[in-house]
């Protein structure tokens, strides 16, 4: 499959490169674009204008969803003390030029460290055992004259898996970062598309392994409640419907066009009236 030929949908195993390109003639919308119309259109309608550069920070999860995953970019060790002389970056450049991720030596053995947790960790490593999923699959399909993409980590024949590397897997910082990012948007987005094509059954569930990147890298799955995945579908609605009417119309709004009034936080006004009363 390339740029220049009709897309069919399906599940597709192709690079990354191709994938974040959108080969769909006309666009198609992913779950980070539903996730920032969600927000904002006109924020969406720019990201879209303009990609986001390539940031040497995303390397090391890249490079861990390839150890983890066992597909992905060559990995390429630059034992150098110093990255910043015009030798090092001439070689780190080739790096990338040729598709692969540079690591000094010290991030490949975290993550090969990190891939030893996980394979201690009874849940995470049955779901991610070799053989049971397809890593790094691109899914296309097209619902109400809309196209839509997704990349799946890990697909298995009844269920999706997403590997995420994370600052703390404490339950209370991943409840705040399923709010944050949009995770629970991802879920609905990213089963709809399974479903749609038949690559899971409509039970078919999505779990979220997230992984410390710091020692002693611990490891939490989740699976997101009823209440959460209702919440993520209605907004992936409101995303869908926004992103229908923009194109139409040529308008992308931000988040208001006239004078906003506002408030206070309600707590504090809880805290004003308890400390006056």
């Amino acid at each position: 499959m390339t740029a220049t030929v009709e897309v069919q949908p399906g599940l597709y195993d192709i690079d990354a490169e191709l994938y974040h390109s959108d080969p769909i003639p006309g666009g198609s919308l992913s779950s980070t674009g539903a996730r920032r119309l969600a927000d904002c259109p006109a924020r969406f309608k720019y990201f879209l204008d303009n990609p986001e550069p390539y940031k040497p920070e995303f390397e090391f999860g890249t490079a861990a969803h390839t150890v983890i995953l066992g597909n992905g970019p060559e990995l390429v060790v630059v034992d150098e003390k110093r990255w910043d002389t015009n030798e090092t970056k001439a070689r780190l450049a080739a790096i990338r030029a040729a598709g692969g991720v540079p690591l000094k030596a010290e991030a490949r053995q975290r993550i090969d460290d990190m891939a030893e947790a996980l394979a201690n960790h009874p849940e995470a490593s049955d779901l991610l055992t070799p053989g049971s999923g397809l890593a790094e699959q691109s899914i296309f399909w097209e619902e109400d004259d809309i196209w839509r993409r997704s990349r799946i980590d890990w697909l298995r024949p009844d269920e999706i898996v997403d590997y995420k590397s994370a600052r703390s897997v404490h339950p209370d910082y991943l409840q705040k970062a399923v709010q944050d990012y949009g995770y629970h948007q991802q879920d609905d987005f990213y089963r709809r598309g399974a479903i749609h094509l038949g690559l899971i059954p409509p039970s078919g569930s999505f779990k979220f392994v997230f992984q410390e990147k710091q020692p002693p890298y611990l490891v939490t799955v989740v699976e997101l409640d009823f209440p959460a995945r209702v919440i993520g579908g209605e907004l992936n609605d409101r995303a869908l419907w926004t992103y229908a009417m923009c194109r139409q119309t040529g308008h992308w709004p931000a988040y208001s066009e006239g004078t906003t009034y506002l408030s206070l936080p309600s707590w504090v006004e809880r805290k004003y009236a308890q400390e006056n009363s």
